[in-house]
């Protein structure tokens, strides 16, 4: 069971330092809006997402559905097939999918180190 593709996002003070510093460092920006305060940025298949202001702290993020281009896979594990067998291993969440059948939904779990866990499905 492929829990999709694997990013950090990052909770950054000032957008533009963050993303001239990963620039710098060989990252390109892909996906995002720097007006809006959040860039996608990869540099082979890592994946980075930097965030001014939505974040309270960095969070690991996996994408069902997902590539680490954002392109569609398929076939894939549904999030709320993801949950269901999270739940059934005792798994800690912050938050839960909305209840919706298919589409889009997200849930937030935590580690034993209290690492915040985003599972976003995005179609």
């Amino acid at each position: 069971m492929s829990i999709g593709a694997f990013s950090l996002s990052l909770n950054v003070k000032d957008i533009k330092a963050s993303r001239a510093f990963y620039e710098n460092i060989g990252f390109s920006v892909v996906q995002g809006d720097i007006d809006d305060k959040w860039l996608i940025m990869k540099n082979a298949s890592a994946v980075i997402g930097l965030f001014e202001g939505m974040l309270e702290s960095n969070i690991m993020t996996f994408n069902p559905g997902w590539n680490n281009n954002a392109q569609a896979v398929d076939p894939f594990t549904d999030i709320r097939d993801l949950e269901k067998d999270f739940k059934g291993k005792g798994i800690p969440f912050i938050s839960d999918t909305d209840g919706s059948e298919s589409g889009p939904a997200n849930f937030i779990i935590v580690d034993p180190d209290g690492n915040v866990i985003l599972v976003d499905q995005h179609r």
